[in-house]
């Protein structure tokens, strides 16, 4: 994903190698860390479908996910909704990369081979739900693997499909993920607010330590959306722990970022790509 038009607090040099050698730090393990087994985190799609997908009942839903929207034994959450008593799953929405995160250019729509659903491309033509792409849609659900660095597209498509809600009136639900470089270390200067764009969703640091749920719920209290925000929220996750320490199976989020090393060291890369 590229970086653009990045204000900096310290000279890129300077910053791109603080934020590597952070990087480098945090994938250190310590000893008693080594050793310890990995929390049984639960992601918002374990919580929700645990609870029998309660806070969709009677609701026409539209998703938007991609091929990390998956439950922590693998079964992928838009089968989760199909399959589920009460809920109507209407359309299915696509992110930069594409429903099966392998492209590295504009993505068209497709069908999901296994419901027969459309899947509307939400960077192609357009990056916001239209009204025919939302034509009997009542809820958007939003479940997609963040990266943890604001420059990924991935919560720009979510802040987008939020606006969206807030004009359509919509009810507009997260299912939250931990986010991979933990939630406590944030680092590299805050967006001015003037360059607010899709490769910088919200006013938040490179490195940003939030999740999905937790930026929406940002957005909505800094910027006044006036929305029916809901996050079903993770269960089991440690802010400090990154995602080695989860005990999730790791989904490559795009063609570039097979690793969580990668990850962690993609916010000085980027930096350094948009400089």
């Amino acid at each position: 994903m590229a970086a653009s038009r990045f204000p900096f607090a310290l000279g890129p040099s300077a910053l791109l190698l603080t934020l590597i050698s952070t990087a480098a730090r945090t994938q250190a393990p310590t000893a008693a860390s080594a050793t310890a087994t990995p929390p049984a985190v639960l992601c918002g799609i374990d919580v929700l479908a645990a609870n029998g997908c309660a806070p969709l009942r009677g609701r026409k839903v539209g998703l938007i996910t991609n091929h990390t929207g998956r439950t922590r034994s693998g079964q992928r959450s838009v089968d989760v909704l199909h399959q589920a008593d009460g809920v109507q799953l209407v359309a299915l929405f696509s992110p930069e990369h594409g429903w099966d995160g392998a492209l590295d250019d504009k993505v068209a729509d497709t069908t999901d081979r296994t419901t027969g659903l459309r899947v509307y491309s939400l960077y192609g033509e357009t990056r916001r739900p239209t009204d025919p792409m939302l034509a009997g849609v009542d809820t958007l659900v939003f479940d997609i693997q963040d990266a943890g660095c604001r420059f990924y597209t991935y919560l720009a498509t979510m802040r987008n499909a939020l606006e969206v809600a807030a004009a359509k009136g919509l009810r507009f639900v997260v299912l939250d993920r931990p986010n991979p470089l933990g939630g406590v270390r944030t680092e590299g200067p805050v967006l001015d607010a003037e360059r607010q764009d899709f490769v910088g969703a919200h006013r938040v640091p490179l490195r940003h330590g939030l999740t999905a749920g937790e930026l929406a719920r940002m957005i909505v209290g800094e910027d006044g959306v006036q929305v029916d925000l809901q996050v079903v929220r993770c269960e089991g996750w440690h802010r400090a722990d990154t995602f080695d320490r989860t005990g999730l199976p790791r989904i490559a989020p795009s063609p570039n970022l097979r690793r969580l090393s990668q990850a962690l060291t993609y916010p000085g890369i980027g930096l350094l790509e948009g400089t």
